[in-house]
């Protein structure tokens, strides 16, 4: 069975941050012996008609887009000319750009053309393109379509003119449209991202963005631009020369946003990739899977997925790939355990080389001093901590999770022990990353006056120890060996103390800060994981303890939502998933099941906890008290 849950945040500021969307967690056990069933108890409340929103949400939302044109006030917002922006020529290939130019010798981010992969079974072979004239300065050659363009010894692109692809003759107006949108402001609030955003989520190149911004707005994709801004908008009182001033239309940007995105797609570079995860970072939508979906493809048509480190393309692009690449392995990892989707991206044909040093352009003598800044070293080292934790969670999901896991998991003779060998590795992984964590990402390591994004990287972790143990207490059943139960409950137990504790100790500037995307849904899964703890329970005492800690969690998730955005969203998804199962909490107290009773803990028997290696104290950054 499925708990579903259904999230639908607005703003106090009326954007419109609710988007419809419905997702479902993994729901307890299958096994009947193992816990009541819960179907008959209680129901999933009703989904709205309009939009898959509730009621609250399609207020903001007509709120939001009643005022759309106005100040707040009620008053019409100033509307910019067009001759308030700028409106000079568009470089036509910035190979032919006069004097220093990073963009030059670009494969990804060309303007007026694209590049396609050419895989090692498409029609044009590799040793047919090696047969090819190609000129010494660009490495191309001329095609009865646009032009070859070879890049390393058996990688080669095929390049288009973006003339050709749908809707291209209506770019220029869109990227008007949204300059005349935050106009005068797209200069301040190109600042706030860099200063906040980009330090914790590098997959854009400053300098290189900066450039073209000082030629014109008309030298970037569309949607790209409207995501840049949409992300700043958030941190828009944190800019001393904004806070007083009405926001610009949200509502407006956000549509012209994903309009354009589809528009891009036929025509992909570097900058729909960079759009595409920038815009998942916003407030949830129901086509989040599906647009992953569609930017893991676009990534393969433009190499993502290839080792780029011996290519002849410029330094700086091969660095923005690879955390573009990295990028896009997060966004599918994660939404993959979101949505409980089989990942895209698998290791056979993952050549990406890991991120070093030099593939990070900025360093603290790029930091921003104003108050409210990200400190940018501490960022780099967030990302790639990220990186590394998101590969142990594919291994979770694959390991665990996969139907061929599933399957060999059934035909084995001991269901629990044969989930147990495969989590074993991944625990001691896990264990091992979080003593290793450098200093600079601890909780207790903020400075005053920054912001520290480094809540999400230890939200993400307990996400993966939880989506680990709740699959094993998914395997428990009558037949398990009771102190096996025990050990395996024990486990689970502390790694949700754990998390909880962490959502305690949480301050403003963790939380009003840049969070992954993948956070909102991380803190109602520990809310979920309480109700699997709590529905499985093996007595009546334990019951009546993960419904108060439940309880517990939902209210401070509930009182904490107007501190940040997110939380209200995590709020909402919650109280759809277990709002009716604490509801129902009188009637499955009186139908539990119960286990025979536990065996004490031999004191000299340590085979079993060798399962679970992470379950000490010390382990832990929170206190494991009960």
């Amino acid at each position: 069975m499925h708990l579903c849950r259904r999230g639908s945040p607005a703003t106090e500021t009326g954007e419109s941050s609710c988007h419809p969307f419905r997702h479902c967690f993994g729901g307890p056990p299958n096994s009947a012996k193992t816990i009541v069933r819960l179907s008959h108890l209680y129901q999933s409340p009703p989904i709205p008609r309009e939009g898959l929103l509730d009621p609250a949400a399609l207020y903001h939302r007509a709120k939001s887009r009643d005022n759309r044109d106005s100040d707040g006030n009620g008053h019409a917002p100033r509307r910019q000319s067009a001759e308030s922006i700028r409106t000079g020529p568009v470089v036509d290939d910035y190979a032919n750009l006069q004097g220093d130019s990073l963009l030059k010798r670009t494969l990804g981010l060309q303007n007026h053309r694209y590049a396609k992969y050419i895989g090692p079974t498409d029609e044009h072979d590799f040793a047919l393109l090696d047969l090819r004239l190609y000129d010494d300065l660009r490495g191309e050659s001329p095609a009865d379509q646009g032009s070859f363009r070879k890049v390393g010894p058996n990688e080669f692109f095929h390049q288009y003119a973006d003339a050709d692809s749908p809707n291209h003759a209506r770019e220029v107006e869109e990227l008007d449209n949204i300059e005349r949108i935050v106009a005068p402001h797209g200069e301040a609030l190109i600042r706030l991202y860099f200063r906040i955003v980009h330090p914790s989520f590098p997959i854009l190149h400053k300098k290189v963005y900066l450039e073209k911004y000082g030629r014109t707005h008309r030298e970037f994709s569309p949607p790209l631009l409207a995501a840049v801004y949409l992300l700043a908008l958030n941190w828009w009182s944190y800019s001393s020369e904004l806070a007083k001033l009405p926001k610009p239309d949200v509502v407006e940007l956000e549509d012209i946003a994903y309009r354009t995105l589809q528009d891009v797609s036929h025509r992909a570079k570097l900058s729909t990739v960079q759009a595409g995860l920038l815009l998942l970072q916003r407030p949830g939508s129901n086509q989040a899977w599906q647009l992953t979906s569609q930017l893991v493809a676009i990534g393969q048509d433009l190499g993502l997925h290839l080792d780029c480190s011996n290519w002849r393309i410029p330094t700086w692009e091969k660095g923005l790939r690879k955390r573009l690449a990295w990028a896009l392995f997060l966004q599918d990892a994660w939404s993959a355990l979101i949505y409980g989707r089989p990942p895209h991206i698998c290791s056979s044909n993952w050549a990406v080389q890991p991120v070093i040093s030099s593939d990070f352009p900025e360093s603290a003598a790029d930091e921003d001093g104003e108050e409210g800044s990200t400190e940018v070293e501490k960022g780099r080292t967030l990302f790639s901590a990220m990186i590394t934790l998101t590969k142990m969670l594919s291994e979770v999901l694959e390991g665990l999770y996969s139907l061929r896991a599933e399957m060999e998991v059934k035909s084995a003779y001991d269901t629990t022990k044969a989930i147990l060998e495969r989590a074993k590795p991944i625990q001691l992984k896990l264990r091992s990353w979080y003593a290793e964590m450098p200093e600079a990402l601890r909780m207790d390591a903020t400075r005053v006056g920054k912001l520290s994004s480094v809540g999400y990287l230890h939200l993400a972790y307990f996400a993966t120890e939880i989506t680990l143990h709740r699959r094993i207490l998914r395997s428990l059943s009558h037949n398990t060996d009771p102190y096996m139960i025990q050990i395996c409950r024990s486990a689970a137990k502390a790694r949700l103390i754990s998390a909880m504790d962490f959502f305690n100790r949480l301050k403003p500037e963790h939380l009003q800060s840049f969070w992954y995307f993948a956070s909102k849904f991380n803190f109602a899964l520990i809310g979920t994981f309480a109700g699997l703890c709590f529905v499985t329970s093996v007595s009546q005492e334990e019951a009546e303890f993960y419904q108060r800690r439940l309880q517990e969690y939902r209210w401070t998730l509930r009182v904490s939502n107007k501190s940040a955005e997110f939380l209200e969203i995590a709020s909402g998804i919650l109280e759809s998933a277990v709002g009716s199962l604490l509801k129902a909490a009188d009637s499955i107290d009186s139908r539990r099941l119960s286990f025979p009773m536990l065996q004490p803990q031999p004191e000299d028997d340590i085979a079993m906890d060798s399962f679970f290696p992470g379950t000490d104290d010390a382990f832990y950054d929170t206190p494991m008290e009960a």
